[in-house]
């Protein structure tokens, strides 16, 4: 069975590849932060309360149009809730452990850290109680990503305007995704979930608030479950005729 740290280290060596794209997103919501008029300590403290780069870029643009405080909150939030999807799909592996460790995990839970983690935890022959040590795999991805989001943000707040907008390093990210879940994809129907929502996000993106995001999402866990279902009923034997009572 791996040490809790094996597993810290897998998990941050998952993680590293990701790194490379998370470092200019970073950068660029610092230097969109100062743009938006917040003072640089509070821009880091956005970093490390909130934690979440999409609700921290609209959370900054919405401040620098003099948005309602309610509004950003309520926009935030809903960019936000596709966390709770990641919630759910990580908690059977994570009800075994202390409140303490649970808080932990959920305030590190992000579209980078669930994606290796899960990956990590849906491998074959896995199950929920299959090891006592991978929610350090989780931990290790987790705090690696924060402790580069951190640095990253820091280093755009005090490069400031130093960072030209036409290199558009925000991309990076989008391209880093991509080269992590195609992998993934490795049957019909994760791969008609995955076309689904990217068609259907493409569809809504006009939608108000983010809502866009959630209905892609939703689309590709529906298609996803449909697919799955079906084949599942498919491959069961059908019952045998027979003329007795």
């Amino acid at each position: 069975m791996p040490s809790p740290r094996s597993e810290f280290l897998s998990g941050v060596k998952a993680l590293l590849p990701i790194l490379l794209g998370v470092i200019p997103f970073g950068m660029i919501y610092g230097v969109l932060a100062l743009g938006a008029g917040l003072p640089a300590g509070v821009a880091l403290a956005m970093s490390s309360i909130v934690f979440a780069g999409s609700a921290q870029f609209v959370g900054a643009q919405l401040i620098a149009t003099g948005t309602p405080g309610v509004v950003i909150v309520l926009t935030t939030f809903i960019v936000n809730l596709r966390h709770m999807l990641y919630g759910a799909s990580v908690a059977p592996h994570l009800k075994h452990l202390h409140p303490l460790w649970r808080w932990l995990l959920a305030y590190l839970l992000t579209d980078e850290a669930y994606a290796v983690t899960i990956t990590h935890y849906n491998q074959p022959g896995a199950s929920p109680s299959s090891s006592a040590s991978k929610h350090w795999y989780f931990l290790g991805a987790g705090l690696a990503l924060w402790s580069t989001w951190q640095a990253s943000t820091a280093v755009g707040i005090f490069l400031g305007t130093q960072v030209p907008a036409s290199w558009a390093l925000d991309f990076t990210l989008t391209l880093t995704f991509i080269a992590l879940v195609v992998p993934a994809l490795n049957d019909r129907p994760s791969a008609a979930a995955a076309i689904s929502a990217g068609v259907v996000a493409v569809l809504v993106a006009d939608l108000p608030l983010k809502l866009g995001l959630m209905v892609a999402a939703l689309t590709g866990i529906l298609v996803g479950l449909w697919l799955e279902r079906n084949a599942s009923g498919a491959l069961r034997p059908s019952r045998p005729l027979s003329l007795d009572p």
